[in-house]
């Protein structure tokens, strides 16, 4: 089973304006081919359909506490595009138009189908699909596909820094460069130890450095490249028979947790949007909704 906790990665700085054409290229790093829904589910149906687990274990430990990291990138990456779209339009009588600028950006669907907010699609709109997900039960295969798949990402997001400048996307992909780093090392090193073959001699794939990175390069001065946890209390821990070592980079020791990082950032707490009628809740409506509550609280 897994555990919430309401709070995010990292901290996103609150922007001053929106980016909302930034935030249809994000799209493709949240639903697309190489997004963050493909990373999750790739490990998640890995580690549900996991054969051999007691004889395998580390193995096993590795792909299910990826997995879990993998669920808050998920939602670091959907609030991103939220902050990115906050503010794009503002209220106004329905026959004003209060949406009309939205007519001119390159996704209306976060206008439409959503309030101003994420979807589970890539940046052209297209929905994220099961077909992204690779569960073969051959260990060696779904690890080589894992590998590839963070590779992908990685190169995705490389692409997308580069795309806009807006300081809560750059925040959020620079702490997943270094993250999804650890990721490509560690698949390497999995695979390294069931093949022999040392496939940490080609990273980082594409040729550049995190360093390169501005807000990536915070991260890595924290040592967050060299570190894996577990995202579990008390479960996971042979990760820590293929987390050791060296860092194919830079040479530091390799280091594995229990839990989760010891950082994070408060989940924004996104506004009305009454031009699109989100929540749709009037001070009315809470009013009575706040009686309700008390009366079922016995106040």
């Amino acid at each position: 089973m897994f555990k919430r906790i309401d709070r995010l990665a990292i901290e996103l700085p609150v922007p001053d304006s929106p980016d909302p054409n930034g935030a249809s290229a994000v799209q493709e790093l949240l639903g697309g081919k190489y997004g963050e829904m493909s990373t999750l589910n790739n490990y998640l149906y890995q580690s549900f359909n996991f054969r051999n687990k007691s004889k395998l274990r580390p193995f096993y430990d590795l792909v299910a506490s990826i997995t879990a990291e993998e669920f808050g990138h998920v939602e670091l990456v959907a609030n991103t595009i939220n902050l990115m779209l906050t503010g794009t339009t503002s209220p106004g009588d329905p026959d004003e138009t209060p949406l009309g600028p939205a007519k001119h950006m390159r996704m209306s669907l976060h206008f439409i189908d959503g309030a101003q907010s994420s979807l589970p699609v890539d940046s052209m709109g297209r929905p994220w699909n099961g077909t992204y997900v690779v569960s073969s039960g051959n260990l060696i295969f779904d690890l080589l596909h894992n590998y590839y798949l963070e590779i992908g990402a990685r190169t995705h997001k490389m692409r997308v820094y580069e795309k806009t400048d807006h300081p809560t996307a750059r925040a959020m992909i620079g702490y997943l460069l270094v993250r999804g780093g650890v990721h490509i090392v560690a698949y390497a090193k999995a695979i390294s130890i069931i093949t022999g073959v040392d496939v940490t001699k080609i990273i980082p794939v594409p040729r550049l450095d995190n360093k390169e990175f501005d807000a990536a390069r915070v991260w890595e001065e924290r040592g967050e490249h060299r570190r894996l946890y577990t995202f579990s209390d008390n479960d996971y821990q042979q990760i820590a028979r293929i987390w050791r070592g060296t860092h194919p980079v830079d040479g530091g020791k390799l280091e594995a947790f229990s839990g989760v990082p010891g950082y994070g950032g408060p989940v924004p707490d996104l506004d009305e949007v009454p031009e699109c009628f989100a929540p749709g809740i009037s001070p009315e409506d809470l009013e009575e909704i706040a009686r309700r509550l008390s009366q079922e609280a016995g106040m």
